[in-house]
């Protein structure tokens, strides 16, 4: 599970804002549970202040089924990409949309030189 900083919590959440009005994210936990099952979520974002309970829902199936997982700071942050007061996961199901997420936290070509 990868934190996320300030400046990159911002990019991923506009990207999920979007992914969301576009119904390529699913919010919250029976949703995104539902979605890992059937092999549809590509990239999950978790809040890291979410309940224990909720967080035992969902970690568990994200890294049994291998689907690359973020921390975001609170659950108040995605749920305001959500139109909700909060959520404590949000995934994505699109391959470009999860793409363009997981290449704001992936450094590549930065020891390339041009």
């Amino acid at each position: 599970m990868v934190t996320l900083d300030e400046a990159q919590a911002k990019r991923v959440l506009g990207l999920l804002g979007l992914g969301v009005r576009g119904r390529l994210a699913l919010v919250g936990v029976d949703r995104v549970r539902e979605a890992v099952k059937k092999g549809a979520v590509r990239v999950a974002v978790v809040a890291a202040d979410a309940s224990p309970n909720s967080r035992q829902k969902v970690d568990g199936l994200l890294v049994g089924r291998g689907v690359p997982t973020l921390e975001i700071a609170s659950a108040a942050l995605l749920g305001q990409v959500a139109g909700k007061e909060s959520t404590a996961v949000i995934a994505v199901v699109d391959d470009k949309l999860a793409a363009g997420i997981l290449a704001i936290v992936t450094p590549t070509g930065a020891d390339q030189q041009s």
